[in-house]
């Protein structure tokens, strides 16, 4: 027995290293990627700012909760550092799901060998750049924290010793409370997180069929995660308060997401398709919780979080790809689902079949998946010019590193430079901020105070150069004092002169 046991010990070591060798291998490229990808443009500009003694949301802004803009600001917005980072944590997620797939499939009747199947699918999908797993976004840091959270929810889920709530049942539940401050860590990388918590409350709400709902054992288990998920926001919002900058927090952040999220959801009336959205998650939670007491906790786990994450990656109807990361932990375990869960297979497979059309037909997918590690091939073995390189991921790339270039040799250390455009990412590689809150022109133009707090800061700062960006509409400020200098691939750059 010993030996059959140190011999399953040496597989799974053995699986892991070669899954996780595997990653490494896809996600090494991405290290090496130039400084293109908009976003990250932002996030490594409010990086610097806050560096620079910035608050954030008040002195420079953007609309996501602040921890991603924190790693940025810690790791001093290097791109590979950030990748690095993001390579770290897609390894040991990767880590975690093996652990929350090998728990959620060895619970009963022949799972021993489902949670490979389900590993391998979450790591390759998150190693390759199809939904921009490549980019560190806030998806990327975030499913880390949810997938330890689901881990320790659901080996919690088979205890029903959850005495009356007071102090000290929160210790004793130290594992809820755990899961419960993760899911806040992760909420506080980007807002949809919410989605995650609110799947593994609604699981812990209706797991114990033979209870009456809600139980003193099923509330004291809610409150010991709920406790532990606003702790850490509770500190993240005093600190605002501290600072003077609530206000500030809070439009960003909340408020001026709605207008976001509201984006593509009219049917029949202004909100109809969110509200429709919101019914059918509702029923279909309603008929989970109907027939749970012929369901396994396995499948009640995996098909409420794979319910809640759909609704998650079609919340604000954007089709951005790295929206669908947060779908998928409960995707790949619901795909070893349909193998695993024989007596359900058929609705399983129907439910994934409808949810993967909703997918493809509402999402693109990075194209170029195959090409993108030819690029990297040929440039590493020198056969691709660092122009040509850095084409491959936007043509404006190049123009960009020409700009740079350019501002870099030109501008003295006290000097700032303005850019009317969405290339963020040229004031990392200049290494100077905007003069304003804003960093990108559609930030200036979507939000209220945004021409006037541009305007304010150009006039104030007066900064050495204006770059006027290709396919930009009218800058909404004065060129008065400034002077055409030089035209890089269609940019125009302008000089102060006054």
């Amino acid at each position: 027995m010993r030996i059959l046991a140190h011999l399953d010990k040496n597989k799974t070591a053995w699986f892991l290293l070669i899954v996780l060798f595997s990653f490494f291998l896809l996600r090494l490229p991405s290290l090496f990627e130039p400084y293109w990808y908009g976003d990250e443009g932002i996030y490594q500009t409010l990086g610097m700012g806050i560096n620079n003694g910035k608050l954030l949301y008040k002195d420079i802004f953007d609309n996501k909760t602040p921890f991603l803009y924190i790693l940025y600001s810690i790791l001093n917005s290097d791109q590979f550092a950030t990748r690095s980072a993001s390579l770290i944590v897609g390894l040991l997620s990767v880590i975690a799901f093996f652990f929350l797939a090998k728990k959620l499939f060895s619970a009963a009747r022949d799972g021993s060998k489902i949670h490979f199947f389900a590993t391998i699918i979450f790591a390759v999908i998150f190693g390759l750049p199809l939904i921009e797993g490549n980019i560190a976004n806030a998806e990327n840091f975030m499913l880390l924290p949810i997938l330890i959270a689901a881990l320790l929810i659901f080996n919690q889920s088979h205890k029903k010793n959850f005495s009356s709530f007071h102090l000290l049942s929160l210790i004793f539940h130290l594992p809820l409370l755990t899961a419960g401050l993760l899911l806040g860590f992760a909420f506080l990388f980007k807002v949809v997180a919410i989605f995650d918590f609110a799947a593994f409350i609604v699981f812990i709400a209706i797991i114990h069929p033979g209870q009456r709902l809600p139980s003193k054992n099923i509330s004291n288990q809610i409150i010991s995660v709920s406790v532990g998920f606003i702790i850490p926001i509770i500190l993240t919002t005093l600190f605002f308060l501290m600072n003077n900058a609530f206000k500030d927090f809070l439009q960003a952040t909340f408020i001026q997401n709605v207008g976001y999220v509201s984006y593509g959801e009219k049917f029949l009336i202004p909100q109809g398709l969110l509200l429709l959205k919101v019914v059918l998650l509702s029923i279909f939670i309603l008929y989970i919780l109907k027939v749970r007491k012929i369901l396994s906790l396995t499948t009640i786990f995996i098909v409420i979080w794979f319910a809640f994450s759909l609704f998650n990656a079609f919340f604000a109807e954007r089709p951005f790809p790295h929206y669908l990361l947060v779908m998928l932990p409960s995707f790949s375990l619901i795909v070893a689902l349909i193998v695993w869960d024989k007596k359900y297979q058929k609705i399983i497979t129907l439910f994934v079949l409808i949810a993967m059309v909703l997918v493809f037909n509402n999402f693109h997918f990075f194209s170029k998946s195959i090409t993108y590690y030819e690029n990297f091939i040929s440039f590493i073995v020198g056969k691709k010019s660092s122009t040509s390189y850095r084409a491959f991921f936007d043509r404006k790339t190049p123009i960009d590193y020409e700009i740079a270039l350019f501002l870099k040799s030109k501008v003295a250390k006290n000097d700032t430079i303005f850019i009317w455009g969405n290339n963020p990412q040229v004031y990392k590689m200049v290494g100077r901020l905007p003069p304003g809150r804003y960093v990108a022109s559609y930030h200036i133009i979507g939000y209220k105070d945004g021409i006037l707090n541009t305007n304010n800061a150009i006039n104030k700062a007066k900064p050495k150069f204006i770059v006027i960006m290709p396919n930009q509409q009218t800058p909404p400020f004065s060129l008065s004092g400034y002077s055409p200098r030089i035209e890089i691939g269609n940019a125009l750059i302008y000089e102060r002169t006054l």
